[in-house]
C-alpha cells in the first residue's frame, strides 16, 4: 500500500470544531508550529477556520481534493463525515475521535468501516493520537513533536506513544514516523510494519501492542520487517490484570502472553518489557556502528561497577574473555603497573584521557565492542576522559557504549559523547543489556527466516471416529502419521491380556481403555512392571475394577520402556495465532518445573532443535554425569512432524503426547490424548 497521502500529503483537511480548546484548533496549531508547508484547511458546520487557515462547511466545499482528512468530530458524526469525504474524493483519513469499540460501541465502529469500504477509503484509528512524519514537518498528532531521526514508532496506545515520544525527546533521540492506530479498525500494525520495513528514514522500529487480530499475518510482517531492520516490541497484557486492562482499553481481548512471546521471538524481533529498555535499545541501534560478534571489553576506572557489568554480560551470553598475551604486553607498555588487565581492564581512579584512548584503541583491534565506565568525582576532569573514550571509539569504527556516573556531574561529558555517536547509559549493566540484544538480533538476521510453511487446506483430513479416539485408536493414528509408537495389543479379557503380554514380552504395562476415564492414573487405571501370567490376570482384574460403573472397553498393553528420559509434546489452539506447539520435560518435571518452550506451528526440524535447546533441562538430554546423549535428532524430526498435524487434521483442538520416551536411539510415545473441536 502507498502511504504517501498519510505521511507526505500536499494538502490536508482538519474536520471538527475550531473553537479554542477543541481538538481541531489544537491540531491546527500543532501542524502549523511543526512547519508544515502544504495546504491546510478546516471543515465544520460553522465554516470556521483558525490561525489563518480557511474554513469550509463540508468536505465537498473545499476547492480541490485534499490528500488526507484528519477527523476529530464527535463519534456520532464520524460515519456521515466519512461518507461526505468519500463522495468528495478523499481516500485517506486519520480518525482521532474516540467513543467506539473501546467503550463498547461496536455498532458505531462497524458503521464507519462499512462507509469507508464503500468509498475505498483507508483510515487509521479511530481512538488514536494521530500520526507524524518529522522529516516532512508534518505533525497531525496530540503528542509532543520530536526532531527527525531513525526511530519509527507504532503504538496501539496513543498515551503510551506520548510517553515514548516525551522520553525520546529528553534523550535527544529522533523519530522518523509516529503512528498511533488506536482500535486499528482498518489499517493496523501489520500494514505499518510492512510500510516501515521499506522506509529509508527508519533505522529501527519500536512497536507497542496489546493484541492482534490476525496472528499469522502479524508474524509474517514482523519477520519481514525484522529481516531488514531491528524491531523492538512491547507487548502489554502479560498478566491477568494486564489482560483485563487491555481488553477494556482496545475493545479486543489479548491472547496468551507466552504465545505472543514465542511469536515475537520466532519472527526475529526483540521483546522488551519497559519504555526505558525500549529507548535504551533504540539508542544502541541508532547511534552505534554494526556489531560483528559477541566478544566485548570493559574499560573502567572503578572495580565494582566493572565487575558487575562483566557478570551481567556473561549472564546475557556475551563473551568477556581476558586479553591475550600480545594485547596484555601492548597495554603494559603504556598503562601504570597498578592497573588490572583481566577484563574488566581497570585503569583505577588515576585513569587518564590518554589511558582510555590508548586502551580502547588497542583492545578494539581484538574485541568486537567496548563498554567504557567512568565513576567520576568533582575533582576529575570528566570531559577529558570523555574525549579519550570518543577518540578510542572513533579510531576503531566498532560499537563503544559509555556509562559516565553520577549523572549530575556528567551532563557536559555525556553530551560530548552523544555528539561523538556514543550511546550513553546510567549503568554498565544497561549498556551490556543493549549489546546483548543487538548481538541476538544480528545472529537471527544471519539466518534465513521465511513464512510458516503451512500445509495446503486441500490436504485436510478428518480424525478417525470423528475425533473421539480411545488410546489404541489414537496410537494407531499417530503411527499412520509418522509418529513413533511402541508395539501394543488390546485385550478384552484376562486371558487375552496374558496372550498379549507373552506376545509383547515381559515386563509389560497395562492401561484401562474407557471413554469415561481421561486421567487413568488417578483411578488406578495404569499398572506397570507385569512380569508373568498370574500378574497379568491380577492386573486385568484391577484395571476392570478401576472402570467399575464406567464404559469399560478392555485394556491396552505395551512393553516396558527402559533407560529413557520422559519428555512431552503438546498442541493447542490460540485465538490469535492458531495452532501452537509445546515441548518440555515430561513426567514429574512437567508439573514441578514448568520447563516448557512454545512455538507457533508448524516448525521445521531446525527450529524444533532450537526449541529443544531452549529448555532449562537441556543438559539432561545431552547426557549428564557421563551418560550418553539422547537422540535429539529423532526428537526434532518428530516434533516437526507433530507440529503439522493440526493443519492436516483441522478438527484438532488439543493434542498431548506425555510422556514421550526419549532414548539414545530414537523415541516412542508413552501416552496420547486427543481433544477434537466441538
Amino acid at each position: 500500500m502507498d502511504f504517501t497521502s498519510f505521511f507526505n500529503p500536499q494538502s490536508a483537511a482538519i474536520i471538527g470544531s475550531m473553537s479554542p480548546g477543541k481538538l481541531g484548533a489544537i491540531l491546527t496549531e500543532q501542524i502549523l508550529q511543526g512547519g508544515y508547508q502544504g495546504k491546510l484547511c478546516a471543515v465544520n458546520p460553522k465554516s470556521e477556520g483558525a490561525l489563518g487557515i480557511p474554513g469550509y462547511s463540508s468536505a465537498s466545499a473545499i476547492p480541490g481534493v485534499p490528500d488526507l482528512a484528519i477527523i476529530v468530530s464527535p463519534a456520532s458524526t464520524v460515519a456521515s463525515v466519512l461518507d461526505e469525504c468519500g463522495r468528495s474524493g478523499i481516500r485517506s483519513a486519520v480518525i482521532i475521535t474516540s467513543g467506539f469499540s473501546e467503550v463498547g460501541n461496536h455498532d458505531g465502529e462497524k458503521e464507519i468501516k462499512e462507509v469507508a469500504r464503500r468509498h475505498g477509503i483507508r483510515f487509521i484509528g479511530p481512538n488514536c493520537a494521530g500520526i507524524a512524519n518529522a522529516g516532512f514537518n508534518f505533525f497531525p498528532t496530540l503528542e509532543v513533536r520530536t526532531p527527525a531521526g531513525g526511530i519509527g514508532l507504532i503504538t496501539q496506545s496513543g498515551a503510551l506513544g506520548g510517553v515514548v515520544l516525551g522520553r525520546a525527546q529528553q534523550r535527544e533521540l529522533g523519530i522518523s514516523k509516529f503512528i498511533s492506530y488506536g482500535n486499528g479498525s482498518d489499517l493496523n500494525q501489520v500494514d505499518f510494519l510492512n510500510y516501515l520495513a521499506g522506509d529509508e528514514a527508519t533505522r529501527v522500529v519500536a512497536l507497542y501492542i496489546e493484541s492482534v487480530t490476525n496472528g499469522r499475518a502479524f508474524m509474517d510482517a514482523l519477520a519481514e520487517c525484522s529481516r531488514r531492520k531491528p524491531v523492538l516490541v512491547i507487548k502489554a497484557g502479560r498478566t491477568s490484570a494486564g489482560t483485563r486492562a487491555t481488553a477494556s482499553h482496545t475493545g479486543s481481548m489479548a491472547g496468551s502472553d507466552a504465545v505472543y512471546a514465542a511469536a515475537i521471538r520466532a519472527s526475529g524481533a526483540i521483546r522488551v518489557r519497559t519504555v526505558e529498555s525500549l529507548l535504551d535499545t533504540c539508542e544502541g541501534f541508532t547511534r552505534l556502528p554494526h556489531l560483528k560478534g559477541k566478544k566485548i571489553v570493559i574499560v573502567t576506572n572503578s572495580g565494582g561497577p566493572g565487575v558487575l557489568t562483566a557478570d551481567h554480560a556473561e549472564e546475557l551470553g556475551l563473551s568477556v574473555t581476558e586479553p591475550g598475551t600480545d594485547l596484555q604486553s601492548q597495554l603494559r607498555s603504556f598503562l601504570p603497573g597498578h592497573c588490572s588487565l583481566k577484563n574488566p581492564i581497570d585503569l583505577t581512579v588515576e585513569g587518564t584521557e590518554e589511558g582510555y584512548r590508548k586502551t580502547l584503541n588497542s583492545a578494539l583491534q581484538v574485541y568486537d565492542a567496548a563498554v567504557a565506565i567512568n565513576v567520576g568525582t568533582s575533582y576529575l576532569d570528566n570531559l577529558a576522559l570523555a574525549r579519550g573514550v570518543a577518540d578510542g571509539a572513533r579510531s576503531s569504527g566498532k560499537p563503544v557504549l559509555a556509562s559516565f556516573v553520577p549523572e549530575q556531574l556528567m551532563t557536559e561529558s555525556t553530551n560530548y559523547l552523544k555528539q561523538a555517536g556514543i550511546a550513553c547509559y546510567p549503568s554498565g549493566e544497561q549498556a551490556v543489556s543493549v549489546l546483548a540484544e543487538i548481538a541476538r538480533y544480528e545472529g537471527h538476521r544471519s539466518k534465513s527466516v521465511s513464512k510458516r510453511n503451512v500445509p495446503a487446506a486441500v490436504n485436510a483430513r478428518k480424525l478417525p471416529g470423528n475425533g473421539k479416539l480411545l488410546e489404541p485408536e489414537a496410537m494407531a493414528w499417530l503411527k499412520e502419521n509418522g509418529i513413533p509408537v511402541p508395539d501394543f495389543c488390546v485385550a478384552a479379557t484376562a486371558e487375552e491380556a496374558v496372550q498379549a503380554c507373552e506376545k509383547l514380552g515381559y515386563p509389560t504395562v497395562m492401561k484401562v481403555v474407557s471413554p469415561d476415564i481421561l486421567h487413568k492414573s488417578d483411578v488406578g487405571g495404569v499398572i506397570v512392571g507385569i512380569r508373568d501370567a498370574d500378574a497379568a490376570r491380577q492386573a486385568f482384574a484391577a484395571i476392570q475394577e478401576s472402570a467399575k460403573s464406567k464404559d469399560f472397553r478392555g485394556a491396552v498393553l505395551y512393553p516396558m520402556v527402559k533407560d529413557a528420559q520422559e519428555v512431552l509434546l503438546g498442541l493447542s489452539t490460540d485465538p490469535q495465532f492458531g495452532p501452537v506447539v509445546a515441548f518440555g520435560l515430561g513426567g514429574i518435571y512437567t508439573e514441578i518445573f514448568r520447563d516448557i518452550v512454545l512455538r507457533v506451528a508448524p516448525v521445521e526440524p531446525e527450529e524444533a532443535m532450537a526449541m529443544i535447546h531452549e529448555i532449562r533441562g537441556i543438559k539432561l538430554l545431552q547426557g549428564a554425569r557421563g551418560k550418553p546423549p539422547y537422540d535429539l535428532a529423532a526428537l526434532a524430526q518428530t516434533l516437526a512432524t507433530f507440529s503439522r498435524l493440526p493443519f492436516i487434521y483441522p478438527q484438532i483442538s488439543e493434542l498431548d503426547l506425555n510422556p514421550v520416551f526419549l532414548r539414545t536411539d530414537g523415541l516412542v510415545v508413552g501416552d496420547v490424548r486427543v481433544i477434537a473441536q466441538q
